[in-house]
């Protein structure tokens, strides 16, 4: 026969501990509750979230300079963007193909 066991409740204390350097919160004190969710509107254009493969190495270099890989990462693709819009004219950014 298995007996039956219960939780024994806590010890509970009448006397209540009132230290006057440490009153109680009240509501006045708090104030009004603040609720606050997410970032809030982006002060900068939208970005697109996305996937992108890179080479280790690649990677590696940009983490290596510490925090903000990923902003460095888009300058650099931004530069190149940047680059082939303005420093070439329309027609020959295709690719050759070899005969």
């Amino acid at each position: 026969m298995k007996l039956a066991t219960t939780a024994k409740l806590p010890k509970k204390t009448s006397a209540k501990v009132v230290d006057s350097d440490n009153p109680a919160w009240t509501e006045e004190m708090l104030g009004p509750p603040v609720i606050k969710r997410g970032r809030g509107p982006q002060a900068t254009p939208t970005k697109v979230l996305t996937s992108i493969r890179l080479d280790a190495d690649v990677l590696e270099f940009f983490k290596s300079q510490g925090e903000g890989y990923q902003s460095r990462i888009n300058d650099a693709l931004r530069k190149e963007v940047r680059r082939n819009l303005t420093g070439r004219p329309s027609t020959t950014t295709r690719k050759r193909v070899a005969a």
